[in-house]
């Protein structure tokens, strides 16, 4: 099975005030991030760092740029300017041309999953938890198919592995996209609200196995409006509106304890949408 990457802390040599910590070297860091689609500025300049082994949330309103702050970790957009790194990864987007090499290598170092399944119809479940590492990455089919299996196993799939996209629920297709997400030994995992297009009954159980992730020390960047799984798992959560980070810090700093009046609005009408 892939292991996660796991958060590691080394500890300093011992003085008379005590051993001090030395907090890991940040997994991603976002700098100067901007990002237009024509005349409307979707990224104004953002700035975040996630250390390794963290839950990321990003909140907001619709159309306020997380999932192209999402899309933009994963260079599906190219963004204007900024720097990003993730891990020994570093593309300069100021820096015209960004080639497609760029782009390749920066993409290999994260996994999506998308608010839609995008499974491939006409490939069986195997095949497509497969279809990355054995095409893209050229690895091994039998080695690829047994650590499929294991992550189907670890999704709660692992009886489906011989069946197709259309004989599974929303719920189980979502899972399965998670797993292949995984496949490919990423680094970092990003959701795009993977629980949106789903009916409410089936939303618990692809949260519970992003909990599962986030227990066993994946790195995660997730665009939510589950504020209950944001409350549960999230190290650090960043709330945006128009185009810009109003407000970070830990969830209960930001969701229980919100110092912008914006922040409150917003927290406000998700949790009591009927006041």
């Amino acid at each position: 099975m892939t292991e996660s990457p796991r958060s590691t802390t080394s500890t300093g040599s011992a003085s008379s005030a005590g051993s001090a910590v030395r907090q890991p070297d940040p997994l991603v860091s976002v700098s100067g991030l901007a990002k237009s689609f024509g005349s409307n500025e979707v990224l104004r300049s953002i700035d975040f760092d996630v250390a390794p082994g963290s839950v990321n949330v990003l909140i907001g309103p619709s159309g306020s740029g997380k999932t192209t702050v999402l899309r933009s970790l994963n260079a599906l957009d190219v963004a204007d300017a900024g720097v990003v790194r993730i891990g020994d990864v570093e593309v300069d987007f100021g820096q015209r041309p960004v080639t497609k090499r760029q782009v390749a290598t920066l993409r290999a170092q994260s996994g999506m999953v998308f608010q839609s399944h995008h499974l491939f119809p006409h490939l069986s479940v195997l095949e497509n938890v497969t279809a990355g590492p054995v095409l893209a990455q050229r690895r091994n089919r039998p080695e690829a198919e047994a650590e499929a299996r294991e992550l189907l196993r670890l999704v709660g799939l692992e009886e489906k592995a011989d069946a197709y996209p259309y004989q599974l629920s929303g719920g189980q297709q979502q899972r399965v996209g998670i797993a292949r997400a995984l496949a490919i030994r990423p680094q970092l995992m990003l959701f795009d609200e993977p629980t949106s297009a789903l009916d409410p009954e089936l939303v618990g159980e692809v949260l519970t196995v992003m909990k599962d992730l986030a227990t066993q020390g994946w790195t995660m960047v997730v665009v939510t409006h589950e504020i209950r799984f944001a409350r549960q798992v999230a190290d650090q959560v960043l709330f945006m509106d128009g185009g810009v980070i109003v407000e970070r810090g830990t969830a209960d700093e930001v969701l229980t304890r919100p110092r912008t009046e914006r922040a409150r609005q917003f927290l406000h009408r998700i949790l009591d949408p009927l006041d």
